[in-house]
């Protein structure tokens, strides 16, 4: 099952967790204080990359009557659209930039280039999921209500479609993500609002025909008014598809590389409204994880390649968060905690492995609900030497052992068993 008691999973005291709180706050306004015109210019430069790259790759669809340049203005358009998915609107919506106080970058005012409304999305996104990180039944971006990633969903038949719903999911993400809001779960059980519902659903159908009017209709118009050819509209409707399918599948990739790999811990339901802010930072670490990268992958990731670090601040500037991370790794050290991170291709490819493997009944999977790769629990660690799950100090060295080395440690003996 998912972790129950999380202070007790990561072996550290009331008084540990207290001291990380205070250390990751002192974090925070470290980088409130230092906020400045090197942000800002940070982020009025994306904006103006992600317009160029727009007007572009829509100049370029012009002449999509050639392979060339159907497949440059669409690429260039798709590129176009992850930024503005995941550096600006992601990140904007989060506040990030609210301290500029600039109506035109504000996460009150900004409308992204996506069929999800941003009102929905800042509620399901800012408010369930950051604040419910990975807890069952109370996040519902644990499988999106529609993949099982973890053994405390329980098998149904439903599940050995696993791979096919996640590759659906990956193509048509931003469809995915409009109606999360919904709930539609709720909808089918009758425990739904009818009139809000009526409401939500009339603002992501005016969000989609918005969407859809722009990139299928008046543009492909525009382009066949141009050049008078029923050719060059169709070329200019599947450049824009292409281009759609291209933002939905990688943020799709960058997403579950910081949810669902080995190492990003589930948690069993529990009243979070009474958790401390260390305890809130606590689950955030355990829950998330980070991927490798350069400044061009990070950036097109809109920097979540530090998922862990975007968890802990979510409204701190993206850009900041190579920094941050230098500081949270050294605080992991220091508390003897896991940094769950890994290559770009490794984290995803772990991601579809636990798709894949959780598609079958628990009674073909060989590791134990408390010790698997994408599921584990304090109990994990109750053998004899191990029954009180608290830190320890080596008298050799002096470091702390505590989470970390205690993962070690049965992995270690799991080696050792495999190998007899």
């Amino acid at each position: 099952m998912a972790i129950t008691d999380i202070p007790e999973y990561a072996h550290l005291t009331e008084a540990d967790v207290l001291a990380l709180g205070a250390e990751l706050d002192a974090i925070r306004r470290d980088i409130e204080a230092d906020r400045g015109e090197r942000d800002a210019r940070y982020i009025r430069n994306t904006i103006r990359l992600h317009r160029g790259l727009e007007l572009a790759g829509r100049a370029m669809i012009f002449g999509a009557g050639k392979r060339k340049m159907w497949w440059a203005g669409a690429v260039t358009l798709g590129v176009s659209k992850i930024i503005d998915n995941m550096e600006l609107g992601h990140n904007v919506m989060h506040g990030q930039w609210d301290w500029m106080n600039d109506p035109e970058i504000h996460s009150t005012s900004w409308e992204w280039d996506n069929t999800d409304p941003s009102a929905h999305w800042k509620h399901t996104h800012n408010y369930i999921h950051h604040k419910y990180t990975n807890v069952l039944g109370m996040d519902d971006d644990v499988g999106y209500g529609l993949l099982r990633v973890t053994r405390d969903q329980r098998w149904r038949p439903f599940y050995y479609g696993n791979l096919a719903y996640n590759l659906l999911l990956a193509l048509a993400f931003e469809y995915g993500v409009a109606i999360q809001h919904l709930e539609l779960g709720k909808v089918a059980a009758g425990k739904h609002d009818k009139e809000k519902f009526q409401q939500d659903l009339r603002d992501v159908g005016k969000k989609i025909g918005k969407q859809v009017a722009k990139d299928y209709v008046a543009y492909p118009a525009l382009v066949g008014g141009v050049t008078r050819s029923r050719r060059s509209v169709r070329k200019a409707i599947t450049a824009a598809l292409l281009a759609n399918v291209i933002r939905n599948v990688w943020t799709n990739a960058v997403i579950f590389c910081g949810h669902f790999p080995d190492g990003a811990e589930k948690f069993t339901k529990q009243d979070v409204d009474s958790e401390t802010q260390g305890e809130w930072y606590l689950r955030q670490m355990l829950g998330s994880a980070n991927f490798k990268a350069g400044p061009v992958l990070g950036f097109m990731s809109g920097n979540l390649s530090y998922q862990i670090e975007h968890h802990i601040f979510p409204d701190l500037p993206s850009n900041r968060l190579p920094e941050i991370s230098i500081r949270v790794q050294a605080l992991c050290d220091k508390y003897d905690l896991p940094y769950t991170t890994g290559s770009f291709p490794v984290q995803y490819a772990k991601s579809w492995r636990t798709i894949a493997k959780l598609s079958l009944p628990d009674k073909y999977l060989t590791d134990t609900a408390d010790n698997a790769p994408e599921t584990a629990s304090e109990a994990r660690f109750k053998t004899h030497a191990e029954e009180r799950l608290v830190s320890t100090v080596d008298p050799v060295t002096g470091r702390r052992k505590g989470l970390r080395t205690a993962i070690a440690r049965v992995r270690d003996r799991r080696s050792v068993r495999a190998s007899v």
